[in-house]
């Protein structure tokens, strides 16, 4: 039995629910718009914690759960509370949930992508920087600052520079144009981290468990998930990654422990990899779609324990 928690119509969660049907596994589904229908036991024994989780009317067994795809919005920022309420009490009972069930996740004995402790990692990119430099890979030379004078002084130094969010909250990345240079009044408000721009072919690399999927991106765009807003063409195609990097990106998939994360590079013209962060709830279905590598059934057989 494997379990699939998030929204089942988001796409990568759709993704991983037609494959565990397509692959005739067994599965259930915790669909998060409605935890207020959801229960959950959680047991103290002597090897640890047991439980039972009921869905809809059906009951599973905690130690029947081999695998977890917890692809989970934070209750706090979950709109759907606000749409549909629910009775008296309900989202405190959705909170009440929520938190309990991912402190079982963090300790329970099946495989779980992903357990909360380790995304932490992606609170702060420079801290992850730290983590990744570790791994072999090279980093862009960064700048975090509020300071004005520093980030002309980066500028003069780089020539092309990039900014863009010092945490996990998601942001577009835009290059430091003089239009950009014009509002540099604002950052005293708000630390921002520049790095230099590094030239090359973006390449998106899927760890899933030991499995790796690495796709070559084709835009102009700076940052190519959002190069339709700039009327920008991407495309896509699957690469194979040669030994050593294919090594050192499952090193930082163990190191960060985030058996399942989306890992963002750009090949240089002379060869190099440049890894700017590491992605521990990656949008996979994007990728897969355009490329057509099958990530969404590597998640369902990594978490069945089934090899590839």
């Amino acid at each position: 039995m494997i379990l699939l928690c998030g929204i089942p119509r988001e796409p990568p969660m759709a993704l991983a629910i037609a494959a565990a049907r397509a692959a005739r596994l067994r599965y259930a589904v915790l669909d998060q718009r409605h935890l207020n229908e959801v229960e959950l036991v959680l047991r103290s024994c002597a090897r640890g914690i047991d439980g039972a989780l009921t869905l809809g009317g059906r009951t599973v067994s905690l130690d029947s759960i081999r695998g977890v795809f917890a692809r989970l919005i934070d209750t706090g920022l979950f709109s759907g509370g606000r749409e549909h309420p629910g009775p008296p009490g309900s989202r405190e009972r959705a909170r009440t949930f929520f938190r309990a069930f991912t402190d079982w996740l963090e300790v329970a004995p099946c495989r779980v992508l992903n357990r909360v402790g380790p995304m932490g990692s992606n609170a702060s990119k420079p801290f992850q920087a730290g983590l990744i430099r570790a791994s072999g890979f090279a980093i862009p030379e960064t700048l975090v600052t509020n300071q004005v004078d520093a980030v002309r002084e980066f500028a003069r130094r780089h020539g092309r520079v990039i900014f863009k969010s010092v945490s996990s909250v998601r942001s577009i990345v835009r290059e430091l144009t003089p239009a950009a240079e014009r509002r540099l009044g604002t950052l005293r408000n708000l630390p921002t981290q520049f790095q230099e721009f590094v030239p090359g072919v973006n390449v998106r690399v899927h760890v899933v468990g030991e499995r790796l999927f690495a796709t070559e991106i084709e835009t102009e765009a700076v940052d190519y998930r959002y190069a339709r807003r700039d009327d920008l063409e991407v495309t896509m195609r699957p690469i194979a990654l040669d030994a050593r990097t294919s090594a050192r990106c499952l090193d930082l998939s163990r190191r960060l422990d985030l058996p399942l994360c989306g890992i963002d590079f750009k090949r240089t013209p002379d060869g190099r990899w440049v890894c700017f962060e590491v992605n521990p709830t990656p949008a996979y279905s994007y990728y897969e779609e355009q490329s057509g590598q099958p990530i969404a059934r590597a998640v369902v057989d990594h978490l069945a324990g089934r090899a590839p």
